[in-house]
């Protein structure tokens, strides 16, 4: 989904809850690609995988992904599964934050924001 607010973009990365199946939480092994980038584009952002606190992965166009782990934990990240971040522009960057959104009764509350860190291009291992 990918909704507009006056000049910033937003888009809401929802996934399923806490609860969700173990196997598809679980953080496969990533090999690295090549070197670490500092932005990728969000009109190439395909799917994202939240693994952990610290762990997302992006897949984007080409059926490539991107590992960024965040420099420090972000609370309820792992759990709630689900994110959104603001750009100004149609990259996400080192530099831009994502912000926890938590389920409440019928909507959605957003929790704590977490800086991002590089994304590192990986082939990730089949389960």
């Amino acid at each position: 989904m990918r909704p507009f607010m006056s000049s910033l973009a937003v888009l809401a990365i929802l996934g399923t809850t806490g609860a969700a199946d173990a196997k598809r939480r679980a953080m496969p092994v990533a090999a690295e690609t090549g070197p670490a980038i500092s932005c990728i584009r969000t009109t190439d952002i395909r799917e994202t995988r939240v693994r952990s606190d610290q762990v997302i992965d992006f897949k984007v166009s080409g059926n490539k992904w991107y590992r960024n782990t965040l420099p420090h934990n972000c609370p309820s990240l792992g759990f709630e599964e689900r994110f959104l971040y603001k750009t100004t522009n149609n990259q996400l960057c080192s530099v831009d934050v994502v912000t926890v959104l938590y389920s409440h009764g019928r909507g959605l509350n957003q929790g704590p924001s977490c800086g991002l860190g590089k994304f590192q291009p990986v082939t990730l291992a089949r389960r």
